[in-house]
């Protein structure tokens, strides 16, 4: 069994956070072609993406702003910094994807399914390398080292609660698929980090 308190160097935690944030940015990206939702601010920013047209990677980014405080609060300093830069990463990556990679062609249920695991397991990357993509992703953290809670449980029902919250937004089509897309993105996380396994703190 891995210890949680390895030690990673710098250069690991470089290769982490950039190849982290590349995963979870595919899935974005695809889930912005389909029209599809996540939870966390990832899904806020997609709530408001897709309600007023403004800009999903500059809404993200502006999002996860007042989560700093808690993350240095209750993770450390180190834990901020790298969150900081993970979500810098995931907005520069989510924008600019689009200018290297077009879809021909992409299935909506393969988007949800393939998208899901793709930022389930770049969240996971980022999460053994004591960093997250900040929001919601610090609250279950913190809840998970404080309470014991399992933070893909505890993620899912944050998760759904946006989803369900974008009837107002997009076809109950989108939405179901969606849905599927968070459990799938958050079984990633609740079989592979909780207590007694690899964490992240």
């Amino acid at each position: 069994m891995l210890d949680a308190r390895t030690h990673h160097k710098p250069h690991e935690d470089l290769q982490a956070l950039l190849t982290g944030t590349l995963f979870v940015a595919l899935g974005v990206v695809m889930f912005r072609h389909t029209g599809l939702l996540t939870g966390g601010t990832a899904g806020l920013a997609f709530l408001l993406h897709y309600a007023t047209g403004w800009n999903f990677s500059v809404v993200f980014f502006l999002i996860n702003l007042p989560f700093y405080g808690l993350a240095f609060k209750r993770m450390g300093r180190d834990f901020t910094f790298k969150t900081f830069v993970a979500v810098g990463l995931l907005a520069v990556l989510a924008q600019w994807m689009p200018l290297w990679i077009a879809f021909d062609a992409l299935s909506t249920g393969f988007a949800a399914v393939t998208g899901g695991l793709l930022m389930g397991a770049g969240m996971l990357m980022l999460f053994r390398h004591r960093a997250s993509l900040g929001g919601f992703n610090v609250l279950v953290l913190y809840l998970q080292e404080r309470f014991g809670w399992r933070a893909g449980r505890v993620q899912m029902a944050l998760d759904c609660a946006i989803v369900l919250a974008a009837f107002a937004v997009v076809d109950w089509q989108q939405i179901a698929w969606s849905v599927v897309g968070a459990v799938v993105l958050n079984m990633t996380l609740a079989i592979n980090h909780r207590p007694g396994r690899y964490m992240a703190v």
